[in-house]
């Protein structure tokens, strides 16, 4: 570790935080990257074999500068979203030509079209640096970011930022992303760090939390309503449990699609009490690689009916995408929403129509969220409505393992990085609201 981070991770362990704006900046951190000259290393690989540890790096690279608008963070630890592994394995494109697309906008873009992307799209830390026409945050402040990075210059961004024709994802789209012991965002992507969560806590909802609130709370995704059924796919995943804890908050009934024992046992601990263990089921949506089952699809129809009592669900929150979206089309209820982001297992989707416009069923894209969503999903996390689902935490040095848990699915919940955190437990400044929340904060942990 460079001397210079070094002396900033001591002032953050010992509390002074009100001398880090005057510490030296380092010249260079540590950060994970991928290498533009190693794009095609996994070619003529299948997708499952793919292994994001031989593409992954720790790289010490060179600190950015804050420009207008712009924060330089002290990471104390991040997370890792399906994103990383997407970026890690080069599919369905490298991020080498979002990086280079962003760099053509303006020279301060510029600075991201570099021959190394440092990924990542979450983080807890501590403000570093404040570039000119920063006000709401200086150096010191305790934060964690949301990853969505607009420039609205345009005004079609102005009613929905996520509308903005420049919406990227941070540490996707963009470089220096928070998997690293720096991380440069812009001044909008910053929310306080909830006092009662250590750093790897606090940094593991952000993507997935403000993702879920989107696509089911707002009224830019399903607009769900008390009352609601939910089928929820993934329902112990990293967006399905906080779909999962959404629905149960804001009194809607879901109905958690898993595919283990253990994985259910999670759901039930959040509180659900309808679970479908798809592989205990057998379900086998499709016949073969070109071919769907719709007898597979009526057959899980009707254990959901089973399940509810006769409802089918209001809302379906899909995120699989290819696998799952045929039967999740025919199991909405009449008038009912199918609302998807995500695609992990495959972006052509393939449903029978009937069973959409004779059923006057509505499909709505939705992708991560606004300021004010995230902010309002991080709300939740402070006022202990909703906890993280955080499973296990590895160093910054096996971010390559951590990715593939994720890539392989054999991961619960949302699985954690430390970045300068030497250590797990660290960050909590308000232990009596700890205390009061530490079973739901701990029920992924050690499954």
């Amino acid at each position: 570790m460079e001397a210079a981070v070094q002396e900033i991770l001591d002032a953050i362990l010992a509390e002074q935080l009100d001398t880090i704006g005057h510490l030296e900046v380092p010249e260079f951190y540590r950060g994970i990257t991928v290498h533009a000259d190693e794009t095609e290393m996994f070619a003529d690989i299948p997708t499952r074999e793919k292994d994001p540890r031989k593409s992954l790096h720790l790289d010490e690279v060179p600190t950015p500068e804050p420009g207008p608008g712009e924060v330089l963070v002290a990471v104390m630890a991040s997370a890792i979203n399906y994103n990383t592994v997407w970026t890690s394995i080069f599919e369905p494109m490298p991020t080498f030509g979002f990086l280079q697309r962003y760099g053509r906008l303006s020279p301060l873009t510029k600075r991201h079209d570099l021959p190394y992307h440092v990924v990542g799209s979450d983080l807890a830390g501590v403000v570093l640096r404040a570039g000119d026409g920063v006000n709401l945050w200086k150096a010191g402040d305790r934060v964690v970011a949301h990853c969505l990075s607009v420039e609205l210059e345009s005004p079609d961004g102005h009613n929905d930022t996520m509308m903005d024709p420049q919406q990227r994802i941070w540490g996707f789209e963009t470089n220096f992303g928070g998997l690293a012991e720096l991380a440069l965002v812009k001044s909008n992507q910053l929310l306080p760090k909830p006092r009662h969560l250590t750093w790897e806590e606090a940094a593991s909802p952000g993507l997935v939390n403000s993702t879920a609130y989107r696509q089911l709370v707002s009224r830019n995704g399903a607009d769900m309503k008390q009352g609601d059924t939910v089928l929820i796919w993934g329902a112990s995943g990293g967006l399905g449990s906080y779909a999962t804890q959404f629905t149960l908050n804001g009194g809607g009934i879901p109905v958690c699609v898993v595919s283990s024992p253990e994985k259910a046992a999670i759901c039930r601990r959040m509180g659900a009490e309808l679970i479908i263990d798809r592989s205990a089921e057998g379900y086998r949506f499709w016949k073969d690689e070109h071919a769907q089952d719709a007898t597979e699809w009526k057959r899980f129809g009707a254990k959901i009916r089973e399940l509810t009592g006769g409802d089918d669900p209001d809302i379906v929150f899909e995120h699989p995408g290819r696998e799952t979206f045929g039967a999740s089309v025919y199991v909405a209820r009449r008038g009912g929403t199918i609302v998807t982001c995500a695609s992990t297992s495959g972006y052509e989707h393939t449903f029978d129509n009937r069973y959409l416009w004779m059923n006057l069923k509505r499909i709505i894209g939705s992708h991560f969220a606004n300021y004010r969503e995230s902010f309002e999903a991080n709300r939740l996390i402070d006022k202990g409505l909703i906890h993280p689902t955080l499973s296990k935490v590895y160093p910054l040095a096996e971010t390559g393992q951590a990715a593939l848990d994720v890539h392989t699915n054999s991961h619960q919940g949302k699985v954690g990085v430390l970045a300068l955190a030497p250590s797990e437990g660290l960050g909590v400044t308000d232990q009596e609201k700890r205390a009061k929340h530490l079973d739901a904060i701990n029920r992924f942990r050690g499954v």
